[in-house]
């Protein structure tokens, strides 16, 4: 029995040390002014009605899930219906998917596709590289006697006509574009577009609150002429919710949207 018991003793110290007395500890320290907002998730208060964190990205849309024009948009995000903390996650789409298959798009024609939405909403030329103008990617199925744009099902009309003298026929319901050597097109889209990278792509964890000083310009004019603001005044707010490198040199400078949309009601109360 000496051996029981005395495994017994270990089971019940290990228990009372690590399983109450260190977590007891810990929530402690992590209380002590400085520490708290941090190990509370970092919410956010207004008017005493929780409405958000500081290190998780949200939506600003409405119930159809259209952008709401009065605020800030996010980055994107990829964490299960997005912005979701118990799915943090990225798509694990790299590079090279281009080709879109079976209903589901590529990683370069989700890129497309954003970009073109957010050129739509902010007024400006969403083209992209790669991209066609329907807002996919341009990518060939190309075989000495047949050329096929595989992101283009029929009955598109393929985003060129003709590839080295070879008409370019739409996608058919069934056929592999592997049959062909596979050839992004370049077009003319400008190299480097209106829409920034990080409006048209997720961070790993999807979850991303912060968006770059570029996407913010980008949107300050619609945002202003929503709120009936000078955009002059709506760019001061920028500046001061931009946060600068990490100490002083790693990264880039950040925006937090949510504290800039905050920022954006208490200057510029939205109407109606």
């Amino acid at each position: 029995m000496k051996p029981l018991l005395a495994a017994l003793r270990a089971v019940l110290v290990l228990t009372a040390v690590c399983g109450v007395l260190y977590p007891l500890a810990v929530t402690a320290v992590a209380q002590v002014p400085g520490l708290k907002d941090h190990a509370n998730g970092s919410p956010v208060s207004v008017n005493g009605r929780g409405v958000g964190s500081e290190l998780i990205g949200q939506s600003f849309s409405d119930a159809d899930g259209r952008p709401l024009r009065r605020y800030f948009q996010s980055r994107p995000s990829a964490a299960g219906d997005g912005y979701d903390p118990t799915a943090t996650s990225a798509s694990n789409l790299g590079p090279e998917d281009i080709v879109d298959r079976d209903g589901e798009p590529s990683l370069l024609s989700t890129v497309c596709a954003r970009s073109r939405a957010v050129g739509e909403l902010e007024g400006v030329d969403g083209s992209r590289p790669y991209c066609t103008g329907s807002g996919v990617g341009a990518v060939l199925s190309v075989r000495p006697d047949r050329v096929t744009s595989v992101n283009e099902p029929c009955p598109a009309a393929p985003f060129v006509a003709e590839y080295r003298g070879v008409k370019v026929e739409c996608a058919t319901p069934g056929q592999d574009p592997r049959a062909g050597r596979i050839v992004p097109v370049r077009g003319a889209a400008p190299a480097d577009p209106a829409v920034p990278a990080d409006a048209v792509t997720a961070s790993g964890s999807g979850l991303d609150p912060h968006i770059s000083v570029a996407y913010a310009e980008l949107q300050a004019r619609r945002v202003a002429a929503a709120r009936g603001v000078p955009v002059g005044a709506v760019r001061a707010l920028i500046d001061e919710e931009t946060t600068g490198r990490a100490l002083g040199f790693m990264g880039e400078p950040v925006v937090n949207v949510l504290r800039l949309n905050i920022a954006l009601d208490r200057a510029a109360p939205r109407r109606g």
